[in-house]
């Protein structure tokens, strides 16, 4: 089947990437977003290889470079002590074995510059305030004047569209909350590091931090144990939950827990993660990114993930298949893929959260090993070439 026409739910990173990856084939997309204007949403994002790559073959990197920053190193450090654990080099080391680059910037900065591409164009159309609440291909027929070929959710972990495929994942919060905030560069603490991603660990939680150009300033993501709030992303924490998180920083080095006591605002994410279940109804709808596979970000791939669903979504459509055969196969290849990487970010909270012997045996594991050895590790994850 030829296919030639798409309906994306949502406008995120999912959304905009997956109709600049159908354009490259000649497909044309109506993307359907409930918002008004696509605002700046979130904190830092890191791109590693396994999606810088792709936003190369989509014309999309070079806008963003200009406005990223490239760490040398990712380093692990003991949130206790300040003494540094491990590192894996990325920077110019990145370049050379993954063949693309490793980068730090804001959420906004990316999707405004997928947002661009969409809209320069001629195979895009963005219809923002649109808020679709049964997204089948009727309603849709009804919207745009024809009933189109695919129909793509990628819109989110609340997916609305999630219902049209039978026995689909179910979203369930993790238990674990998210704190993000940024702290500008002036005046911030002398443990954070301007050069580097440093991912501080704890008994039971975890901090992360690096430097964004955007704001001049640090991106600071602490993780811990929370509350289900329900159906919410982001919202600022009351004053309980801030006294929860200090409880839970408590034990750490006195350096952290100073800055973490000094927020004035910070933004309180629920982390909400995704079953396994089926991801296309063997018709015309498929479900991509958060939709299809909301996860934890102990590996920080979730926006990459997105990345490459998008990305080889557009290539299996574009194949000479019949497209529940397309939409098949390429269930078959992400959600492997997919639960790989969730693997990796479960083994990841199991050591950055450990304590007692295991921390112990941690660090020692940690210190024995080279960074370049460490680095062998990514290879499957940093250096995947999406099919696209």
């Amino acid at each position: 089947m030829s296919i030639k026409t798409a309906a994306i739910i949502g406008a995120g990173v999912a959304g905009l990437t997956t109709a600049l990856s159908l354009a490259r084939h000649g497909i044309h997309s109506e993307i359907f977003e409930q918002a008004p204007q696509l605002g700046e949403v979130g904190a830092g994002l890191q791109i590693s290889p396994n999606a810088s790559r792709i936003l190369a073959e989509l014309g999309v990197l070079d806008e963003i470079e200009k406005h990223w920053f490239e760490p040398d190193e990712i380093r692990l450090v003991s949130g206790v002590t300040l003494k540094s654990l491990a590192s894996v080099p990325v920077g110019h080391f990145a370049r050379r074995r993954w063949g693309a680059p490793y980068g730090v910037l804001h959420r906004a900065t990316l999707q405004q510059a997928l947002l661009t591409k969409v809209l320069q164009s001629p195979l895009c159309r963005l219809r923002l305030g649109n808020r679709i609440d049964d997204p089948n291909p009727s309603t849709i027929e009804h919207l745009i004047g024809s009933k189109p070929h695919v129909i793509i959710a990628a819109d989110g972990a609340w997916s609305s569209a999630r219902k049209l495929v039978e026995d689909s994942p179910i979203v369930t919060f993790s238990g674990n909350i998210a704190w993000r905030f940024t702290v500008p560069a002036a005046g911030a603490p002398g443990f954070l590091d301007p050069a580097n991603v440093t991912a501080y660990l704890g008994p039971d939680t975890h901090l992360v931090a690096y430097p964004l150009k955007e704001v001049d300033g640090f991106n600071i993501v602490a993780i811990a144990a929370g509350m289900d709030p329900g159906e919410t992303w982001a919202t600022e924490g009351s004053g309980a939950q801030r006294a929860m998180l200090l409880r839970q920083f408590s034990r750490w080095n006195t350096e952290i827990t100073a800055l973490l006591a000094s927020i004035e605002k910070a933004t309180f994410w629920p982390l909400y993660q995704a079953s396994s279940g089926r991801w296309q109804n063997g018709r015309e709808t498929v479900l991509i990114g958060d939709a299809a596979h909301a996860m934890m970000p102990f590996s920080a791939q979730g926006a990459v993930m997105a990345i490459e669903d998008a990305f080889e979504l557009g290539g299996a459509i574009a194949a000479p298949l019949p497209l529940p055969e397309a939409l098949a196969g390429f269930e078959a290849t992400r959600q492997k893929r997919a639960a790989r990487v969730r693997d990796r970010g479960a083994f990841n909270k199991f050591a950055y959260h450990a304590k007692g012997p295991i921390r112990i045996g941690r660090d020692i594991v940690l210190k024995l090993r080279s960074p370049e050895g460490l680095a062998a590790d990514f290879d499957w994850l940093y250096g995947y070439h999406a099919r696209g």
